[in-house]
């Protein structure tokens, strides 16, 4: 009689076998446990005597980049970093409020941290786009209608802004209506919506009321631009009529659909 095959002799050894033995988790000595918890205390503890205690992580540099008419000292003085404090504990937020609030030519600015021992001051003005005169003096206007500096000297290239909103008639009931600001934020779009060749060119902007805004150029041009709608559209109206009329000394884009020009 024949004997079990191969396969049959394999599968009588796996079942007298049985399953494999289960291995069991050991855990550590609690000696072990003991020295590994004593380094974790001992790793804090030095990184927190490094940043806060030592000499080695410590505000020892101001950076100043981006300035333009402010200078790097003015900026420094402002943010009154608490140099030799602890990097890690300078309050950048209160840096930034301060500069802010001492030097509102500052548009934006970033105050960040630089290992080992600096801190970066990193500041973008104001730029002027028009000035409204002021005795002897001129405040410079952004182009979000903040007036945020006075300096004695008009910068070259910005054009003033004229309110002539005291004259008799419907000048007056915009002023009411619409407040001063507005009427300079309006003067304002007027000015960011103005073509380069003319802007370069722009004497005074000059508001009236709300959609009476004109200009007066360099070389004795007015320009009726009315209001500061259709921005754009008048820009693209006024460059065309300028070279179809070259020798015309008034232009009017009020209506850029039917745009007029006369003089000579």
């Amino acid at each position: 009689m024949a004997g079990p095959t191969t396969a049959e002799r394999g599968e009588r050894q796996q079942e007298s076998s049985g399953p494999p033995p289960t291995r069991r988790f050991t855990p550590p000595p609690l000696r072990t446990i003991i020295i590994l918890a004593v380094a974790l205390v001992v790793l804090g503890a030095g990184c927190v005597w490094l940043l806060y205690g030592s000499q080695w992580l410590r505000v020892e540099q101001v950076s100043v980049s981006g300035t333009r008419v402010l200078t790097p000292a003015q900026v420094r003085e402002a943010a009154d970093v608490p140099v030799g404090s602890p990097l890690i504990s300078v309050d950048t937020d209160a840096i930034e409020a301060r500069l802010r609030q001492k030097l509102p030519r500052i548009d934006v600015v970033d105050v960040a941290r630089s290992w080992p021992d600096e801190i970066g001051l990193k500041v973008t003005e104001r730029a002027p786009v028009l000035l409204v005169r002021k005795g002897r003096n001129f405040i410079e206007v952004d182009d979000e209608g903040v007036r945020f500096a006075t300096v004695s000297e008009a910068p070259k290239g910005v054009p003033g802004l004229e309110l002539a909103l005291s004259r008799p008639g419907s000048r007056a009931p915009s002023l009411r209506r619409f407040g001063a600001d507005r009427l300079v934020r309006e003067a304002v779009r007027v000015a960011g919506a103005l073509p380069a060749a003319v802007a370069r060119g722009t004497r005074t902007v000059k508001v009236r009321s709300y959609d009476d805004i004109s200009l007066e150029l360099g070389d004795g041009r007015t320009v009726a631009w009315g209001s500061s709608e259709k921005g754009p559209l008048k820009a693209r109206t006024l460059t065309a009529l300028m070279k179809a009329s070259s020798g015309a000394r008034y232009f009017d884009v009020s209506a850029p659909t039917a745009p007029a020009s006369s003089g000579s």
